[in-house]
């Protein structure tokens, strides 16, 4: 518990059983820990100068109160990762000021691979200070969203995620599970008929996007740095975001086909989610695989809904469903 203040094992296993049997000799807890006598001394030695151990003059131990010693370092540290982010910022501001006047090479790097890329863009967004931007499109090269492991620890941190989705993303397996999981998390989601490219931005300082393959069928990408480059990126990124559709999900996409009937006041939730999917843009097909329906099942649900809507067209019925607000956004 104790080693994210960067204590070792023994450092913590020490000061337990101090806490327990004050003015204690090395010897006895040597004996009682079952540790060899050199990895207690040491471990005392690290404990009296981390201030959580206190030293008499007949060489017996006591633990300091916790609350005294363990609040003294953790505010320590805290006071060290303040001026961390200060030098931090004043770096930021020295290489902005630095790169300039840098050459084409320097603003912009060449990764080849797939295990590069999938690095350089995890780098991407542990570097996000505010927030993460991105297009997803199809196929998934480097990393599927649902091994991005870096969203939800910048998320953790407190960076905004905004991502656009290619239509046809969506019918890719498992992309809704993950894409409920995103909103769940925070994210904002929009869908966009067609994206120009993959796309990931980190505030206003770093983009990566990908290139051609390389004719040995390495896939390749480049690490973009500030520069006039990144802010067309940047722009681009802005006019396609507000001319797509926010993503309408329901929350328990995935679930076993229900057998509800549509109630005397509206759709069911499978309806809700049958119009979301299919407002989104998927196919009878997609829809219905996606949600483990049979297409004649699917078929049925909306002749019943456009009976429910007193329509005879699909188009109708999508102007009935937004208009009533039938598919709406997660719900988490």
């Amino acid at each position: 518990m104790l080693d994210v203040l960067g204590l070792e094992p023994d450092d913590e296993r020490v000061y337990r059983a101090l806490l327990g049997r004050p003015n204690s000799t090395a010897i006895v807890l040597s004996d009682q820990l079952d540790l060899p006598h050199a990895h207690v001394d040491k471990a005392l030695s690290r404990l009296v100068e981390w201030g959580l151990v206190t030293r008499s003059a007949d060489e017996r131990f006591t633990a300091a109160p916790p609350a005294m010693a363990l609040g003294a370092l953790i505010s320590q540290r805290r006071d060290g990762l303040r001026m961390a982010e200060h030098a931090l910022v004043t770096f930021a501001e020295e290489h902005r000021a630095a790169m300039t006047g840098s050459s084409i090479s320097e603003l912009i790097e060449v990764v080849t691979g797939v295990d590069a890329i999938r690095h350089r863009f995890l780098q991407v967004q542990q570097a996000a200070r505010t927030q993460v931007r991105s297009f997803i499109t199809a196929p998934f090269v480097a990393l599927p969203p649902d091994e991005n492991t870096a969203e939800p620890m910048a998320i953790g941190r407190g960076v905004q995620f905004r991502a656009v989705l290619d239509r046809a993303v969506l019918a890719e397996p498992g992309i809704l599970d993950d894409a409920i999981d995103s909103l769940r998390r925070g994210v904002q989601l929009r869908v966009a008929d067609q994206l120009p490219m993959k796309l990931v931005l980190a505030d206003a300082d770093l983009g990566l996007v990908p290139l051609a393959v390389t004719p040995d069928g390495e896939p390749g990408a480049a690490l973009l740095h500030r520069s006039g480059l990144l802010d067309a990126l940047d722009a681009l990124f802005e006019t396609v975001w507000r001319s797509a559709d926010p993503l309408a999900l329901s929350a328990t996409v995935g679930e076993s086909e229900p057998t509800v009937e549509v109630g005397p006041h509206g759709p069911t939730e499978l309806d809700r989610r049958i119009l979301a999917l299919l407002l989104a843009g998927l196919t009878d097909l997609a829809a219905a695989t996606q949600l483990g329906l049979s297409p004649r099942t699917l078929h049925r649900r909306l002749r019943h809904l456009m009976d429910l809507a007193g329509v005879r067209t699909r188009m109708q019925l999508g102007a009935c469903a937004v208009r009533n607000g039938w598919a709406e956004p997660l719900r988490a």
